[in-house]
């Protein structure tokens, strides 16, 4: 044998590194092949996870490249009307997604490559536009570079946002107008408490004259009146708001009631040298009707005296007319009367026709006459009117004055049924009422003493309880007392209470409550609670007299 030629060992030996290479070779090959497959998967993984996460998006998503939409996911297919051929195979730009008015803010934006989000005006397919928060940026996607931009719509925060400024305006708009309401009614309590304190001053001077003594008297009546005025005013208006405001319908000769008022304005109107008329289109019969007649007071008594404050020379007129329904010539309650009161006095701008019924607003008027009163009057009768049925606005020109109309329902009554709230008549020479025993309860001196002058003339004794446990115990100890008069809100024990312990032992005294509330749910459980009569403060002294000549009067028995 050759030396070059090879044993059978060597070859052998050879055979098998072939075999390991191979094998080692093999192993890679098929490694790479599993890894290969391992990243398809991933990446087909991957894949499905982004067009889910884009699919599930809330906002609307698109990619562009070079400015052209190549994908978008199906909120914004959606949202914006194209479909994804449409979107993506039509040779559009991304900024046909945009509203015109914005495209080239955008435009500039992507050129810059700005990635922060702002607001923009988004165009659906159809035409319409809606307001969007925009967001772009670039990035890596199959290769290519492109912009990924979302589009959220911002419609209902835009929404809620507009109602937060007008909530947030509308509260500094109440808030000025109450601190100008406050600062007038500041005002307006202490002017007239000026004249009551200064003129009650004066009184105590002396060597006065018998026609000074009656001239302070009468200014210090006056603005008595003045500050109760807006003391009703005030309370007035916190019963409707709290819901308390009742309407008591009766049956009333609006007539009548336009008369009283023609007669008390009279006098004012014309000493500021103006003409006065009022004018009643219906019969006495027809004129009686169903209504709550201090309401129907209160609206007419408030426009008039506006109309006075409001006017320096011309003329001032109110009254009425019914509006028939013509389907029926018959009278019926879907008829309606129109009242109306008309001035030639400064007028109202036209914005402001509505602003003034509503409640702090006539604190706000610039013109000086604004500062005579409490500026809720016309807030209260829109809540009247409104309470009985109807409505009020205003028709007026700047310069050549004003017509204030309301209408209520005409609800016909009968005469005979017909209820006047008249007090009554009181002849101090023809009483015969003497010798009564009267228990006052009060707890305030100086309210004790004017009840206490006013009775006087009709006891024969009289006794004071400052709260309802001592109420009970004079009533238990002097059984022939003939007359309580109980106030309701006392320490320890109220009226009501004190009312109640009292009927458990004696039925037949007569008990008036007397109270500072005036609502006709005070009156009802003074009533339940075992009064025979109710009487409100500040008490009229003629009022008075009258219920004790109801109880007690003789010839009335």
């Amino acid at each position: 044998m050759k030396n070059n030629e090879k044993t059978t060992a060597q070859l052998l030996k050879e055979l098998q590194e072939l075999q390991k290479n191979y094998n080692s070779l093999k192993e890679i090959y098929e490694s790479n092949i599993s890894e290969r497959k391992l990243n398809e998967e991933e990446l087909k993984e991957n894949k499905e996870k982004y067009r889910g996460l884009s699919e599930a998006a809330f906002e609307s998503i698109f990619i562009s490249e070079k400015g052209l939409c190549i994908e978008q996911n199906q909120t914004a297919e959606k949202i914006f009307g194209y479909t994804n051929e449409e979107a993506t195979q039509s040779g559009r730009y991304g900024t046909e997604w945009i509203a015109v008015k914005d495209r080239d803010m955008v435009m500039q934006n992507m050129l810059a490559g700005f990635e922060e989000p702002y607001e923009v005006t988004a165009l659906r397919k159809d035409g319409t536009t809606f307001p969007c928060m925009l967001r772009g940026k670039m990035m890596h996607y199959k290769g290519r570079t492109v912009r990924v931009t979302s589009l959220s719509d911002i419609t209902e925060r835009k929404r809620v946002e507009a109602e937060l400024i007008i909530s947030k305006e509308r509260a500094e708009e109440s808030e000025r107008l109450k601190s100008a309401f406050l600062a007038n009614m500041s005002h307006e309590i202490r002017t007239p408490m000026n004249g009551i304190l200064g003129f009650a001053g004066l009184l105590k001077v002396s060597k006065l004259t018998g026609e000074q003594q009656q001239q302070y008297i009468s200014i210090i009546e006056k603005s008595g009146a003045r500050m109760l005025n807006i003391i009703n005013d005030i309370v007035d208006i916190s019963k409707i708001e709290s819901g308390l405001m009742e309407v008591d319908i009766k049956e009333s000769n609006i007539n009548e009631q336009m008369e009283f008022i023609f007669n008390f304005f009279k006098p004012e109107v014309e000493n500021k040298g103006m003409k006065f008329n009022v004018v009643n289109n219906l019969p006495k019969k027809e004129a009686i009707i169903l209504i709550d007649q201090e309401k129907l007071y209160a609206i007419l008594i408030n426009l008039v005296k506006n109309a006075i404050k409001y006017s320096d020379k011309g003329s001032i007129e109110f009254g009425y007319k019914l509006k028939k329904n013509n389907k029926n010539k018959e009278l019926s309650e879907q008829h309606i009367l129109e009242f109306y009161v008309k001035d030639t006095g400064i007028g109202i701008a036209k914005e402001r026709q509505d602003a003034v019924f509503e409640r702090f607003i006539q604190a706000d008027i610039s013109d000086s006459r604004a500062y005579q009163g409490a500026g809720l009057g016309l807030s209260i009768s829109k809540a009247y009117v409104e309470m009985l049925g109807g409505k009020i606005w205003v028709e007026s020109e700047l310069g050549k004055g004003s017509v204030f109309y309301f209408n209520i329902p005409y609800n016909i009554g009968l005469e005979e049924n017909l209820e006047k709230n008249i007090l009554p008549n009181y002849n101090e020479e023809e009483n015969n009422i003497r010798n009564l025993k009267i228990l006052i309860v009060e707890d305030d001196n100086i309210s004790e003493k004017f009840i206490s002058t006013v009775v006087k003339v009709y006891s024969k004794e009289i006794l004071i309880a400052r709260n309802g446990i001592k109420a009970v115990e004079l009533c238990r100890n002097n059984s022939d007392i003939d007359f309580v008069l109980m106030d309701i809100k006392m320490a320890e024990m109220n009226g009501y209470e004190a009312t109640k312990q009292i009927r458990k032992f004696n039925k037949k005294v007569i008990i008036i409550a007397q109270t500072a509330h005036g609502l006709l749910i005070d009156k009802k459980r003074a009533i339940d609670a075992g009064c025979n009569d109710y009487i409100s403060k500040p008490i009229n002294v003629y009022l008075l007299k009258g219920l004790i000549k109801k109880y007690f009067n003789k010839s009335n028995h």
